[in-house]
């Protein structure tokens, strides 16, 4: 029997949300300001973060006045974002599964989620079902080219199952070449891509092991091999990012595609 992709996520992302809000989220700052500039919210507006973490951008979006909502598969993920976002309706819900009507929202948004969906393109499909016509789909998720945290993840992900993909998704419809076969397939009109610089840095081997511990492929290659091994492989591939001492700077970049349903 296969199990929900809510149950595996939810519990692997729940490991240690504290370090994910602490290190990461801070990191897409400029990811989620460019979205809320591109497009612009107010109170007569819905807005529905699909898999929203630790609930930075929800805490963004809800200053513009507009109605906002928050599903993610992690609980300790939520636990985090219902102190960040009070005004934010939040739910643990599978992104192939949202418990909302048809056309419920104008804006759904999706940042490092919809690639760890069981199913990219079902988390992409739910994300169109409801929204709105003419609504927006936000996806934003990294430049796996320009990223070097995806690269050190591939190396854990190795660790547990080699070969396998890092994220469920193939990275390649990202690029120039497939972007618009693939949303016009999805029922989505490419509206925009812009590929935003989004730093990380960490100041120790602490903090470098913190931030990559946990995530959930990291929680996943423990349970496979060892948090030894995982130490040790994230030690080692982060050795070109070490500038001095124990300092470590990584010029990740993600890309957003803001999308139209059609």
């Amino acid at each position: 029997m296969n199990i929900p992709t809510k149950l595996v996520q939810g519990r692997l992302w729940s490991s240690a949300p504290a370090q994910w809000a602490r290190y990461h989220e801070p990191s897409f700052i400029p990811m989620y300001a460019y979205v809320l500039e591109q497009i612009p919210l107010n109170e007569e507006h819905m807005l529905l973060d699909a898999g929203c973490g630790a609930g930075l951008f929800l805490s963004m979006a809800s200053a513009t006045g507009a109605e906002v909502h928050g599903v993610d598969a992690a609980p300790g993920m939520l636990a985090i974002a219902r102190g960040r976002a009070m005004a934010a309706a939040l739910l643990p819900e599978d992104l192939e599964a949202l418990p909302f009507i048809d056309g419920t929202f104008d804006v759904v948004t999706g940042f490092n989620a919809f690639e760890y969906a069981g199913t990219f393109e079902n988390a992409i499909a739910e994300a169109r079902r409801v929204v709105k016509r003419h609504g927006i789909v936000v996806i934003g998720m990294p430049d796996v080219v320009q990223c070097p945290s995806a690269s050190i993840l591939k190396a854990i992900t190795d660790l547990n199952a080699p070969g396998a993909k890092t994220y469920t998704v193939d990275h390649a419809m990202s690029r120039e070449s497939g972007q618009d076969a693939f949303y016009i397939a999805a029922g989505l009109r490419l509206r925009s891509t812009q590929t935003i610089s989004c730093p990380l840095s960490f100041n120790s081997n602490h903090e470098l092991l913190e931030g990559f511990l946990c995530m959930a492929p990291c929680a996943a290659a423990i349970e496979k091999v060892g948090e030894e091994a995982v130490r040790n492989c994230i030690l080692h591939q982060a050795q070109p990012y070490n500038i001095a001492d124990e300092m470590y700077y990584l010029k990740n970049h993600a890309t957003v595609f803001i999308t139209e349903k059609i």
